[in-house]
Parts: structure tokens; sequence; C-alpha cells
């Protein structure tokens, strides 16, 4: 941009010498090029990095979202209604109750990300529980979700269920169903308030019955990492602000005490993997037990596995565990990981470096790398008798795909701004030069 700028300038410069065989622009002109190139380059390189010390960036809650206020009753409970999301605000003490209107064919989650300060304190054994219970009390399902040997806070999701089966006879049929929302806690922890963001989701019934237990066999080995050329994407800073990758090598890097969001698209049949990797350190000494984190979310934020590992200064890295192939009969597997791989569509990637890094090894910000393998063909969908709410949610699109590639909207948003603005600030340029220029020659024939 400068240097066109700076060309189409001197063609548009050559003016009639003045009785001392100036050009009787040169001054100004001088004044106005430097201008000019200064404000070109101005468009045309970042604001402030957004890795400078300091605090993290704060979690991005969906836009939108409704604000909503748990209550200490089944009785006075607050409706979620399934295709939207929700803020809310947890105590550090007692129970939140909220409440979902269910027919008798549809199954719903219900996802809870809790958002702890920075700088609050937490142990490996604190988090958060979330269960679904029937409106006599029947529970329906349970997960807990902890920071782990991270013990930095940071958001972390747990996610609950009313599963609508011919195959089960309790928490069957329409009716009111409770979402209880309670923090695990640990003795030393902060008692601050933690900021929620509820996703409530539904999911249509079969037209026809499917299988009714999980596939016995599948590629369990753990797959080579990818090793292709590393394509720069940041990563969001919550699920629903999260950058889109797909199968390659992708570079950032990140803060201690940050949380990185980013999402994948599987599609049914298709396998997941991934490896975050964290560069080495340019000084410090010691070790950080838990310093790295990378947890696999499934389409509607549920948890479905993690990973971790320690920080010496020296590179390291934290791989997910093989997972099964997508597939709607993985919910009736036996074991968590497997009965999260139960629908196609966006999965989350989110990596967390411990804030205690700093301690040891300083601010940073770190360089990090995530390999990301997506193995096998994708195969069609079952063949659901409505749509979930929100609307193809279970789908990967062909938008999908292309925002995946190093090439895709996440990654060239920021260069397609870039060149936008650039191109709008030399154009504003050009424009001044050219009534300078006329008004020069006028002056000048004027003498």
């Amino acid at each position: 941009m400068v240097r066109r700028g700076a060309g189409r300038q001197a063609r548009t410069g050559r003016l009639r010498r003045d009785r001392r065989g100036r050009h009787p622009s040169h001054k100004p002109a001088g004044r106005l090029g430097a201008a000019a190139a200064a404000l070109c380059l101005a468009a045309a390189v970042p604001g402030p990095s957004a890795f400078a010390a300091g605090e993290p960036d704060p979690y991005a809650f969906t836009d939108g979202a409704r604000s909503v206020t748990g209550a200490a009753s089944t009785a006075d409970a607050a409706r979620l209604e399934p295709g939207n999301t929700y803020r809310s605000s947890l105590p550090g003490s007692g129970k939140l109750y909220y409440r979902l209107d269910l027919d008798a064919t549809s199954t719903a989650y219900v996802s809870v990300t809790a958002v702890p300060g920075a700088g609050t304190t937490v142990a490996a054994t604190d988090g958060l529980r979330i269960s679904v219970q029937s409106a006599q009390g029947i529970p329906c399902s349970s997960q807990a979700a902890r920071f782990g040997p991270s013990r930095s806070p940071h958001p972390i999701a747990a996610w609950g269920a009313r599963e609508a089966s011919s195959g089960r006879s309790l928490c069957q049929g329409a009716g009111a169903y409770y979402v209880l929302v309670e923090r695990v806690g640990a003795k030393g922890s902060s008692s601050d308030a933690w900021p929620l963001e509820l996703a409530a989701v539904s999911e249509p019934p079969l037209k026809r019955t499917g299988a009714t237990s999980a596939p016995e066999a599948w590629n369990s080995a753990s797959p080579g990492p990818v090793t292709s050329q590393a394509v720069e994407r940041a990563g969001g800073a919550g699920f629903a602000a999260a950058s889109t990758v797909g199968q390659g090598v992708w570079r950032t890097r990140i803060r201690p005490g940050q949380t990185l969001f980013y999402k994948v698209p599987v599609d049914w049949g298709q396998q997941p993997n991934a490896i975050v990797e964290l560069g080495s350190s340019s000084g410090g000494s010691g070790y950080v037990s838990g310093a790295l984190t990378l947890s696999l979310y499934n389409p509607v934020r549920g948890y479905v596995e993690e990973a971790y590992a320690g920080y010496t200064g020296r590179q390291t890295s934290a791989t997910l565990a093989p997972l099964p192939p997508v597939a709607h009969a993985n919910r009736h597997g036996f074991a968590d990981q497997v009965k999260g791989m139960r629908f196609a569509g966006l999965h989350y990637l989110v990596v967390h470096l411990a804030a205690q890094t700093a301690d040891s090894f300083g601010e940073g910000p770190y360089g990090l790398i995530l390999r990301v393998r997506v193995d096998g063909a994708a195969q069609p969908g079952p063949d659901y008798a409505g749509r979930s709410e929100p609307g193809r949610l279970f789908e990967v699109t062909a938008h999908d795909r292309a925002a995946a590639t190093p090439a895709g909207a996440d990654g060239s948003s920021a260069l397609r701004a870039l060149a936008v603005g650039g191109i709008g600030a030399g154009t504003v340029l050009l424009a001044v030069l050219g009534v300078w220029t006329v008004l020069a020659r006028r002056r000048a024939e004027a003498r």
C-alpha cells in the first residue's frame, strides 16, 4: 500500500517548476507524503498485541444471551428453553435450580460453563456439578467438572441430560424437569461467585429405532501426529467465539491464565484427535504440575475428555486418548468418552495454560502448537424425525468445512479487514493528494 501510494504520488506530482527551479509543491508534498506513509502503515499494522502482559482475556459470553436467576427451590425455578443460551451466577455456597418443560420424545441437554475470576484460589478437586432430575426427584443424569492438576481458575463445563428412550423406565414422559447446579467445593478455595453460561439443547427422536448398543470394535490405536506446515490461528475466548480449525497444524501464543477455544467440524463416522504443544521458555526454572490442559467438548458443550502436561521450561505436550468414531449409538456405551461422541457437528478443543506458570517462567506469551487430526470418511447421519434446537446443530456444513481450512473464514477475516482498512486509507489519501495537486497547479499557473 505504501509503495503503491508513493508511486501514484510521484506520477501526479509532475508540476511546473517555479522561478527558482523548484516544484511549488515540494515542501507540502514531503509532509503530506510522510503523513500518507504513516497512515498507511498504521492501517497495515494491527493494534496492540492481544498477548500483552496482564490479566487473561475475559470469557466471551454468547452475544444476546438472556439473564436468568437460579432459584434456591424447584418451586421458583426459572424456565430454560431449548435452543437458547443464558447467563447466570453461582454463589460460593448453595444450590441453584432451573426448569425444563419437555415433551415425551425429545432428548434434552443442558451444559453449564462456570467462569471463576482470574486470581481466585481453586483446588484440584474444586469444580461444578450438574444434575437433571424429574419432578418426582428421580435423578436422570449427573456430571462433575473439576479444575484437576492445573489448580488454575479457568472456564470449566459440565452437562446433564434427560434422554427419551423406550428402553428406559425412569425420567420419561412429558412434564417439568429440573436442572441442579452446585459447586463442588474444596477447603481453602475462594468463595467468590462464579458467572455461568447455560446452553439448553434438544435432540429429536429417530424416525425408526436405531441400534441399542454402542459399536464394540473401532480403531483405538493412537494415530500419528499431523506434520504439515503450521498456520497461524488465534483461539477464541469462549465457546461462542471459538475459532474454526480442521485437520492440520495450527500455531498461536498463549499467556499464563489464558484459555483458548477452537471448534473442529467432525462428521458422522469420523474420529477426532488432537495434540497441543507448549514451546520452551526463554528463562526461569522449576516445575508446574498440570500447567497445560487440553479438553474436548462435543457440539452441545458436553465434556468428553481431557489431557494434562506438566512444565519445566522445556517444550511439552498433552495428547487426547483415542476416541471412537461419531455414532448415534455411542450414547449406549459405558465410558463417558464413548457416550460423549454421540453426534456430529462442531466439537470444541479448549486449551488452558495455568496461571502459576508465570511464577516460575514469566508472563510470556508462550508459543503454542495445536495438531488436529480427523480420521475417517463422513457417513450419512441418522434419520431424525424432526429438527434440533438450535437448528442444524448435529450437522457439518460446507461453510464449516471451508472455515476449517488454512484459508478459511477465521484465518482470512483478519486479513480481509486489514486489506479493506488499508485500501480505504489509501483511497482517502489518494483523493487528498489529487485535490492538493489540482490546487497546486492552479496556484502555479496564477503566478
